[in-house]
């Protein structure tokens, strides 16, 4: 790919932190740019994920580094602190921090957040412009069809917000927080459980037998199950919903195989829309 003058343009290459960030990129670039994620597997757990000498050369040799950032891959942090010069995009500060009313720390999880991931493509779709402005316009496009179709999920969280508003669910772990605040669900896990099982460690015994009342009693009317952390507690958690005929709503922090992102979401928002209208 010749430019004027004979010089080399190079393709741009992206490094992404997760495939979940890779797969929006990918939309973004089409086939204009390299774009390799550094966790994409199932198995590994991106928080308490450690980047290897490769992960960091990697990381310093991008055009573009795209991350999750509200310290959920704070490895990327840690590299990126040492080279100031990497351009990066990093989702959590494009993030709505905080929902009004909470006083809690807000969620890192922004990939669950479509308001976000859509910031996160047009945000991508300018810096490859700049990057490699031959392909400019493709760069824009793809991002803005990339945000239609995030429009499109965003229709189905806001039809389980009307059919069925405030309905109370519980999460093992708050991964899909910003869906349940998107679908208008309210949240009853008791606030010591979800901290612990995402710090991998027990929740108080307190904490799991009013996790388990709450099923058991059918005060919920759906549990969301983080199919990627499975322990002892999380096992009780499930066989008290499948006992008590509560539905299960199994979310994941990595793509599943063979899928890309709006794919996961759409698949996702649809099945805990199901899932609430099974138990109505």
């Amino acid at each position: 790919d010749k430019a004027d003058g004979g010089a080399e343009t190079r393709m741009p290459t992206v490094v992404a932190s997760t495939d979940v960030w890779g797969s929006v990129v990918q939309a973004v670039a089409g086939d204009h740019a390299k774009v390799t994620s550094i966790i994409n597997s199932a198995s590994a757990d991106p928080h308490s994920f450690e980047a290897s000498p490769a992960d960091a050369a990697s990381i310093t040799d991008a055009s573009l580094v795209v991350y999750n950032g509200g310290g959920y891959d704070h490895w990327v942090d840690d590299v990126l602190a040492g080279h100031p010069g990497v351009a990066s995009v990093d989702a959590y500060s494009l993030h709505n921090a905080g929902e009004p009313g909470q006083a809690q720390p807000a969620n890192e999880h922004v990939f669950y957040d479509l308001d976000t991931a859509k910031a996160v493509a047009t945000k991508v779709a300018d810096r490859l412009a700049a990057l490699d402005a031959g392909h400019a316009a493709d760069y824009r496009a793809n991002a803005q069809n990339f945000n239609r179709g995030a429009d499109a999920v965003q229709q189905i969280e806001r039809a389980i917000r009307t059919t069925h508003p405030g309905v109370a669910v519980v999460a093992t772990e708050p991964v899909a927080h910003y869906l349940l605040v998107a679908a208008g669900l309210t949240d009853k896990t008791p606030a010591g459980f979800a901290g612990s099982v995402e710090q991998d460690t027990d929740p108080a015994p307190v904490d799991v037998a009013a996790m388990l009342d709450l099923i058991t009693n059918r005060q919920v009317a759906a549990v969301v199950f983080n199919e990627q952390t499975v322990t002892a507690v999380t096992k009780q958690v499930q066989a008290a919903a499948q006992s008590a005929g509560v539905p299960i709503v199994g979310v994941s922090e990595t793509l599943p195989a063979g899928t890309d992102y709006l794919t996961w979401q759409r698949d996702t928002a649809d099945r805990l829309a199901a899932a609430l209208q099974q138990n109505r």
